[in-house]
């Protein structure tokens, strides 16, 4: 499929592995100038190598903080030197936490909602205005169907995706006429290595029958039988940041399995 994005420059926060790097892939593919922003700069510069010399898409890996809006700005100004003017932005980055709410600290929280609510806020509010002015560009975040519906264990993590939400939705209807969308990309359990991080964790402190039977228990929840996998939701990513549309703005779309269906 023609996405219409060839020669785009495209910025993926959270590009250096899992969903981001698979959203990466595509846009390669599809003939888009990419940069993979991330927090662990060699990471970032490692996977950067790995796709353009795949792909021959041109592709640059950048070390970002984007709690730092200082920093955020250099990033772009960093990008749109490397690659050209930023038409797609894609919010991926995430950190993840399990805790019930009780046995959370306020440092918890902060380190969470800067990641997931404070850093897409820096990224968007420093690409948005040029966007605007070029009349035209795509933004994807990321969220979770726990900040839909609730989700024990993950309660300022549905928060700060709640807030992504709303502030998608919102932006979305103060630049509509501009040129620019936005959307949300909401995932279901997803085999990235951040979640595989997680889960690690917690068959280490459940045990391996415990943690067994709690995996038969996720899995039917999910009406498709299976969790996701990077590639099922960078395929999602990737439409929403096509020219193809143009006509969807401010809209949440699940992709997750069935797991949730609001």
């Amino acid at each position: 499929m023609d996405l219409g994005i060839r020669g785009q420059a495209c910025l993926i926060v959270g590009g250096a592995r899992g969903i981001g790097y698979a959203t990466a892939e595509v846009l390669a593919r599809e003939g888009a100038a990419l940069a993979l922003a991330d927090i662990d700069g060699d990471a970032a510069s490692t996977s950067a190598q790995r796709l353009a010399e795949g792909s021959g898409a041109r592709v640059a890996g950048l070390r970002a903080d984007i709690t730092d809006l200082d920093e955020v700005r250099r990033l772009a100004a960093d990008v749109e030197a490397k690659i050209g003017p930023i038409s797609i932005l894609v919010n991926s980055a995430a950190v993840l936490d399990d805790k019930l709410f009780v046995d959370s600290r306020p440092s918890d929280w902060k380190r969470m909602i800067d990641v997931c609510l404070y850093g897409p806020m820096n990224v968007i509010h420093t690409v948005l205005p040029g966007m605007m002015a070029r009349r035209y560009g795509r933004i994807v975040c990321l969220a979770s169907d726990a900040a839909r519906m609730g989700q024990a264990r993950l309660s300022y993590y549905a928060a700060a995706k709640g807030g992504i939400v709303a502030l998608t939705k919102s932006i979305a209807q103060e630049v509509g006429s501009s040129g620019v969308t936005l959307n949300i990309l909401s995932p279901g359990a997803t085999n990235t290595q951040l979640r595989n991080e997680r889960e690690a964790k917690m068959r280490s402190e459940m045990g391996e029958e415990k943690y067994a039977r709690r995996q038969k228990t996720v899995l039917r929840m999910y009406p498709t039988g299976r969790l996701g996998e990077p590639d099922d939701i960078a395929s999602a990513v990737s439409f929403l940041v096509s020219k193809r549309a143009s006509w969807i703005t401010g809209q949440v779309l699940s992709v997750n399995g069935g797991f949730a269906m609001p």
